[in-house]
């Protein structure tokens, strides 16, 4: 981007943020890379994120994927002249977000329906485990455990072992619906100047990635299977090894691209009018044919060959990467950051918009901000 980077269209808004792990940082640091200004409130100790590894330069991985562009201030919150400069920051907050233990800002006196019955402007985000409603409203809720707890885990993979999805799914999925749920509540205001409030669970946000097989299972009779790289419900969908060990994935929408992938790839046009696999629920159905004939093709040859017959066909492909290739591949987008005295390259926002930054904040260290934002907001 040439010139001025332009400001936000959160500049001028003030989130507190009393927050930690992933869910409701990934949240907060969304907000800020739009240009709010996000004060960050942690335990003296800071953060536990901090301490998830030490990969980047010597900073948590975690921490620095999710806190950049913050301020830090540590607060004690059973000490009285702690909490009251929480109390002054959130009587000028525009939004407040917390991912504390069920119940505990409700111990502290600043519960959600409190706070905005004494400031009708503020937006408060409540970010849980399992939601205020139900049996286990108390349960401890960490990604992995909501991840078995949903099915996630059920789904995924291949037979088995149970496996985790090996990204913070819950997290993130739960930050970002947060997000969407803050960024309406701001429209909201600006239409009848009332603040709203905002409830994210974790297990909501997985509950909801789990639609398809939820809506399968309770009415179609049959929860999917875990398949490893094939799809449960489309054929040819899936993983096939080449000649020179290169495993690509393929994926056939539509009986056109059926017949183009017969004709291009297999070299056997007849192939798709084979009573056993001329429709999607056939091949499903006889996926040991299909499956059988498309793996024997690609295990004779090349994948160089072999992505040159599906570029020619038109059909949908996709190498199957490490992270190493994710690091080196040419789709990649990046923005610098700094960490410390040096910079790291950090996967760009997966949204363009004309006010990206070209460099991301730093993240700050623990109460790095502590003592000028006690003095901003010192009682009068």
């Amino acid at each position: 981007m040439n010139g001025p980077q332009p400001q936000g269209p959160l500049a001028g808004l003030l989130v507190v943020a009393l927050e930690q792990a992933v869910a409701a940082p990934y949240c907060s640091s969304r907000l800020a890379d739009a240009g709010a200004r996000v004060i960050k409130i942690e335990r003296p100790e800071g953060d536990f994120a901090r301490g998830y590894d030490k990969a980047a330069h010597g900073e948590s991985s975690y921490f620095v994927w999710i806190n950049r562009g913050k301020e830090s201030i540590a607060l004690d919150l059973k000490n009285k002249d702690d909490f009251e400069v929480l109390g002054h920051m959130l009587a000028q907050a525009d939004v407040f977000i917390q991912n504390l233990a069920p119940g505990a800002t409700d111990r502290l006196g600043i519960g959600s329906n409190l706070l905005r019955e004494r400031y009708p402007r503020l937006i408060t985000c409540d970010i849980s485990g399992y939601g205020d409603r139900g049996p286990l409203t108390r349960m401890k809720a960490y990604d992995l455990l909501v991840q078995a707890e949903s099915g996630l885990v059920a789904v995924n993979g291949a037979p088995g072992e149970w496996g985790r999805i090996g990204v913070s799914i819950c997290d993130i999925s739960a930050g970002l619906n947060a997000l969407i749920g803050i960024q309406q509540a701001l429209m909201m205001r600006a239409q009848t100047g009332h603040g709203s409030g905002v409830q994210v669970s974790l297990f909501d946000s997985a509950a909801e990635l789990m639609s398809v097989p939820y809506l399968q299972a309770r009415y179609g009779g049959k929860a999917p299977d875990r398949v490893g790289l094939k799809h449960p419900t489309i054929a040819p969908y899936g993983g096939f090894t080449c000649a020179d060990g290169r495993d690509i994935l393929i994926s056939i929408q539509n009986e056109r691209e059926w017949v183009d992938f017969c004709r291009e790839v297999l070299l056997d046009p007849s192939f798709a009018q084979d009573e056993r696999c001329k429709t999607n629920a056939l091949r499903v159905n006889n996926r040991a044919v299909v499956d059988g004939r498309v793996a024997a093709v690609f295990a004779s040859l090349p994948s160089a060959v072999i992505i040159e017959r599906l570029a020619a066909a038109q059909t949908a492909y996709g190498n199957v990467n490490g992270v190493q290739d994710l690091i080196e591949h040419p789709q990649l987008r990046t923005r610098p950051m700094p960490v410390g005295e040096k910079t790291v390259e950090v996967a760009a926002l997966p949204w363009i918009t004309e006010w990206d930054p070209s460099s991301y904040r730093p993240v700050p260290a623990v109460n790095q901000n502590g003592d000028a934002i006690r003095n901003e907001f010192k009682p009068a």
